[in-house]
């Protein structure tokens, strides 16, 4: 496990706090076809959109024809938000962890299934396949990549955490018992904490996963030199 060191603040992009979505982002957006898998989900508030700009910056090789799936997270009430509907993967009961929505982490991992099988129905290999959040979307991609009983290329997971944790150990599937996971985080993330976030890239190395590690001086965002990360970590796994 490794990743930039620098204190040096990071030029950040923010995603955007989309608390509602128009109707006409009621369904997945690909971007652009290709032999290779890249599903992405997003954090609390915003939608499928979201990620888009990231693509050309990612400056994948062309010959990895690598098509990008971003699926919207469903409208739901989340607790923190008073109660209002939002694009969230789950409810989000308090800051910190301690309370988790098990059925709804569950029911969205179910719909990720449900995404990558779409996927492999088109004609992509499962192994050539990447699940990417994050923050909630994050939390998704680990819980389902960790459980798909087909080896999956990789799972990358940003400003986020392990979910279930407790659960992992006993519903993990050897297919991917050994699956790249390329995790990154901002040390000054007012949203999920770094140590959240350490605690669990500790907990996936303790089960024996490869943990690529990033950390930035930034808060709950993605910065250029992260990208530049993410894109060489793809170009290696697919």
């Amino acid at each position: 496990m490794a990743g930039p060191q620098s204190r040096r603040k990071a030029q950040t992009w923010r995603w955007p706090r989309r608390a509602f979505a128009t109707p006409s982002a009621a369904r997945p957006r690909a971007h652009p076809s290709g032999r290779g898998g890249f599903n992405s989900d997003r954090p609390l508030g915003a939608d499928g959109h979201d990620f888009e700009p990231v693509v050309p910056a990612l400056r994948l090789p062309a010959r990895l024809a690598v098509r990008f799936v971003f699926p919207h997270a469903p409208l739901r009430p989340v607790t923190i938000n008073m109660g209002m509907a939002m694009r969230a993967w789950f409810d989000i009961v308090e800051l910190g962890g301690r309370r988790q929505d098990e059925a709804g982490i569950r029911a969205s991992q179910a719909l990720l299934e449900a995404l990558v099988a779409r996927e492999c129905e088109r004609g992509i290999a499962a192994q050539r396949i990447v699940l990417a959040g994050f923050s909630q979307g994050g939390a998704i991609a680990l819980q389902t990549g960790l459980r798909h009983p087909r080896r999956l290329a990789g799972v990358m997971a940003l400003s986020t955490w392990l979910p279930l944790a407790d659960t992992l150990a006993a519903e993990r599937e050897a297919a991917n018992a050994d699956v790249p996971i390329f995790m990154a985080h901002g040390r000054d993330d007012e949203m999920v904490g770094i140590e959240r976030a350490r605690q669990s890239r500790d907990a996936l190395a303790t089960l024996g996963y490869p943990v690529e590690w990033h950390e930035y001086p930034m808060g709950h965002a993605v910065c250029p030199q992260e990208i530049e990360a993410i894109g060489a970590w793809l170009a290696r796994i697919l």
